[in-house]
């Protein structure tokens, strides 16, 4: 039973019904009479092909998991290239499809654009059993994406600050027993040392408390953005206690983790990000040191870096 605990409040009662249908959960290779079904199968392996992703548990995950659980009863609004529509009917096999889905658009939140988190999970390589913290969960969509990913042996502690999101999340991600929902903040710890950490959000510069909770060899994500202009994704591998191998991958939107902001590293980034979109980095570094001329993005406590991770013990 996935647990819901609370930080200062009590999770606020939906009125309107939050999951269309509630579908059971479905592995991929019984038989595909049911038409959910054969889209759902067919979306992964489109989301596949078309981002050469060979991952078989990528494609497991994504033809496993009823994207329509955690988007809310339909119409769905859809967005896609700078257009946005409503489906013409809440026939599930809409969801199917490499776009976004509104939440809210008054707060902007979105169930995130498929390709994006198939091609940024599949780099993350997210192992069997692996410890994942997930913060930003949402509706818990990606969440189960993850702990398909990890499997029965691992576990996913999801975190969402949003009440509402929280509690959708919550009943939503109840097929997946090694899922943990928290209602708290998740630029604030401290989390349990994780394997691996994926952030949903954009911050303008990795938090104390996410580099602290990363184990030895494991890995974060996260969406690294400015407050104008596109940002890109940190993909971090711990590889001693004050280095991380870096590279930052793509050209991403998304909406702000509050809590993970700030204005002047917000500018400083923008400016890095135009000079060489990030192609020049190589390491995270979290040592004492003066800014000079390999230094991407200079913070307090933390650098990305042109120079190689130095590899070493990190316990």
């Amino acid at each position: 039973m996935v647990e819901l605990l609370c930080s200062n409040s009590s999770i606020m009662a939906i009125d309107a019904p939050i999951i269309c249908g509630v579908p059971p959960v479905s592995r991929p290779g019984l038989c595909m009479a049911d038409p959910i079904e054969s889209a759902r199968r067919l979306y992964a392996e489109e989301l596949c092909r078309v981002n050469r992703i060979s991952s078989p548990s990528i494609f497991a995950a994504f033809a496993t998991v009823p994207r329509e659980r955690f988007v809310g009863p339909g119409p769905w609004a859809i967005q896609s290239s700078g257009t946005s529509w409503f489906t013409k009917n809440a026939d599930p096999t809409h969801v199917y499809c490499d776009a976004l889905i509104v939440l809210d658009r008054v707060k902007h939140l979105n169930n995130g654009q498929p390709s994006l988190w198939a091609i940024h999970l599949d780099l993350l390589r997210v192992r069997p059993g692996d410890l994942i913290l997930h913060l930003g969960c949402g509706t818990g969509y990606y969440t189960a994406i993850l702990a398909e990913l990890t499997g029965p042996a691992g576990k996913v502690t999801a975190i969402e600050m949003e009440e509402g999101l929280a509690a959708r999340a919550c009943i939503a991600l109840e097929p997946w027993p090694q899922v943990t929902v928290i209602h708290a903040d998740g630029s604030r710890g401290p989390f349990a040392p994780a394997d691996v950490i994926v952030v949903s959000a954009g911050a303008t510069h990795p938090l104390p408390a996410w580099l602290a909770a990363v184990k030895p060899s494991g890995k974060l994500l996260f969406p690294l953005t400015s407050t104008r202009g596109p940002g890109t994704m940190a993909h971090l591998i711990s590889t001693s206690a004050d280095f991380f191998a870096a590279t930052l991958e793509g050209s991403v939107f998304f909406v702000d983790f509050a809590g993970a902001r700030d204005p002047i590293v917000s500018s400083e980034l923008a400016r890095a990000l135009r000079r060489d979109e990030g192609a020049s980095v190589c390491s995270l570094r979290c040592d004492t040191h003066a800014q000079d001329e390999s230094c991407w993005l200079h913070g307090n406590g933390w650098c990305f870096s042109c120079l190689a991770a130095i590899a070493g013990e990190r316990v």
